[in-house]
């Protein structure tokens, strides 16, 4: 009969923690921050980008600082660049909610892991993405929050992973941080929002977290 209630006590511990994961991360997601960074000197422009996994934000290659810029591939048609960052075997091995495990969701989430950013690059708007608006201060900071994610090399330069894209237009790059059940992919961009000045949750795991202040 012990060990009966032992389990059961068990069991609804195991059901118990994740269910007050999403609770509170629904609680904090819901709270704003920085509700007054809409102003009349708001007048440059970057995007929002979800696939429905990883949170990116959007921006115009005019408005990158060029420390941001540099080393990073680009061609003669490329206009935006989509930045995001996440636990290296999760992006590489999950594009797609299709393609998540449960091994790979608990190592990322608990375990010791390494970190990419994930650019991609664009040469028009995508339907899709969510209009931000923003000082020319808070840019400033935004970029700052970007480049510092960037893990560099002894010589200060970016450090990209030859052939890891999911195709002709991104590439991925070693990223400082660690990925944990706290610390999300969607929650870095949200942090950078934050940090910058600009409207933004209190704290989010999820990508309609952030998004959901701009829509």
């Amino acid at each position: 009969m012990k060990i009966l209630k032992f389990t059961l006590k068990l069991l609804l511990g195991i059901i118990a923690i994740p269910l007050l994961y999403v609770l509170v991360s629904l609680i904090l997601s819901i709270i704003p921050v920085n509700t007054d960074s809409q102003r009349d000197s708001d007048n440059e422009t970057i995007y929002l980008s979800s696939n429905g996994v990883h949170l990116d934000v959007v921006l115009p290659i005019e408005l990158m600082e060029d420390e941001l810029l540099e080393g990073l591939n680009r061609t003669p048609n490329d206009r935006y660049f989509s930045v995001g960052w996440g636990e290296e075997n999760f992006y590489i091995n999950m594009p797609e909610w299709s393609d998540l495990t449960f091994s790979t969701a608990f190592n990322a989430a608990f375990l010791d892991n390494t970190t990419l950013m994930h650019i991609t690059r664009y040469s028009s708007t995508g339907d899709n993405w969510i209009e931000v608006k923003l000082s020319k201060t808070e840019l400033s900071d935004l970029n700052q929050y970007i480049q510092n994610s960037f893990r560099l090399d002894d010589a200060g330069t970016k450090r990209i992973l030859p052939d890891e894209g999911y195709g002709s237009r991104d590439d991925f790059y070693k990223a400082v941080g660690r990925y944990s059940f706290h610390n999300t992919c969607n929650s870095w961009i949200n942090n950078g929002f934050r940090e910058s000045g600009l409207k933004a949750a209190l704290w989010t795991p999820f990508d309609f977290g952030l998004m959901g202040k701009y829509e």
